[in-house]
């Protein structure tokens, strides 16, 4: 058959065949009517309908690929842990690995044992609102509860939009309000402290860098001097590294498109690097056939990748040791914005270091600073007048 004679057919609703499903028009219908068919193991078909060939398409490859699974939904007494296992198993490959983690922990752990038995086609709002109402009960955060239910309605998304659902239930849900975290950051002379303090530490050159760029944990230690330019003074970030349950060690792509960005570095920080690698060579001859060389700038004694849980014990130690008060290593992040925006450098330049995907993203988190630079820009405006 030729390919006129194939589009022929289409156009005539005869049935585009793949595998034991095919694709085809019913120009007959009004409204939805192109037709993803599935043939069952016992002779009878299952039928999807969308508006597009394209749509159709897409979700019969879903379908062929449910039945291999062994999981194709196949009525009305679907329970939504039968689809949520199907969901996840979908994610896999299109989200970040500590995103599908995070997912599956959200699910297993508050999703599937609250709601996991009822059916998907039966779930009601009020069961989820049941559901965040007894995790704030158990003293569940509000943002973590937002997690759960931003996961419960991606999953319920996907379902109505290959047809297993009419509409998504959670999207009248009441999930509880997000909340404004208070963000702790240092001040100037608190960061000369902290530097100062940490002067021969195993961790000064990572503090530094961190201080100076505003880069995320897992962009630190994901960092190799292939990556830093000494004589130009700059940095890549281009990947992250996060410990993941088990699995260890996971180095993956940077957070967002914005997080693979160049930084320039201050000369100051530049030498700071070059005494930490000077460090990092001592560690080397120490380790003799024990180190693994993976080129990280930040690593442990045998060149392995730091762990996050040392990391957070030697930061504390030094915050306790510089008569600072207790904060995450994350808050340095906020530190590094604070002191620029509070020092006039515009926020797009900010939101650029930080990697944040948009500006209003940078101006959200970091509103608190605002009032201290409008008042700044209404005393140079006065002198204007006078």
């Amino acid at each position: 058959m030729t390919e006129e004679e194939r589009q022929s057919n289409k156009r005539k609703g005869k049935p585009h065949r793949r595998g034991s499903g095919s694709v085809f028009r019913r120009p007959e219908r009004k409204g939805k009517q192109w037709v993803a068919q599935l043939i069952l193991e016992n002779g009878k078909s299952r039928q999807r309908y969308f508006n597009t060939q394209a749509e159709a398409e897409e979700a019969l490859t879903e379908m062929l690929y449910e039945r291999r699974r062994g999981m194709l939904a196949t009525g009305p007494k679907q329970t939504l842990s039968y689809y949520l296992e199907y969901w996840l198993e979908l994610r896999r490959t299109r989200v970040r690995e500590s995103t599908y983690t995070n997912y599956a922990m959200l699910i297993k752990r508050h999703i599937l044992p609250a709601l996991g038995q009822v059916r998907l086609q039966e779930l009601k709002v009020q069961q989820i609102d049941a559901l965040y109402m007894s995790k704030q009960q158990e003293g569940l955060s509000s943002k973590t509860i937002r997690c759960i239910h931003n996961v419960l309605h991606s999953a319920l998304n996907h379902a109505v939009r290959i047809n297993l659902l009419a509409r998504n239930v959670a999207d009248v849900a009441s999930p509880p309000r997000k909340t404004k975290k208070e963000r702790r950051s240092l001040t100037q002379a608190q960061v000369r402290k902290l530097l100062e303090t940490a002067r021969g530490y195993r961790i000064e050159g990572l503090l530094t860098v961190a201080l100076a760029t505003g880069m995320r944990r897992g962009e630190l230690l994901g960092l190799t001097w292939q990556d830093v330019n000494p004589e130009q003074r700059t940095l890549q970030v281009q990947r992250t590294v996060n410990r993941i349950g088990r699995r260890g060690f996971v180095v993956g792509e940077p957070k967002t498109a914005t997080s693979r960005r160049q930084i320039t570095l201050p000369p100051s920080v530049i030498d700071v690097l070059r005494q930490h690698k000077a460090r990092q060579e001592e560690d080397r001859k120490a380790a003799g056939a024990m180190w693994e060389e993976h080129d990280l700038v930040f690593c442990n004694r045998v060149g392995r990748f730091l762990d996050p849980a040392t990391l957070h014990e030697e930061f504390t130690a030094l915050l306790k040791a510089a008569g600072l008060p207790h904060m995450r290593f994350h808050d340095l992040r906020h530190t590094t914005a604070t002191l620029l925006l509070e020092k006039g450098i515009h926020a797009k330049i900010v939101q650029e270091l930080l990697g944040h995907s948009t500006i209003a993203m940078t101006m959200d988190i970091y509103s608190h600073v605002l009032p201290s630079i409008q008042q700044e820009a209404v005393d140079k405006l006065d002198d204007l007048f006078r």
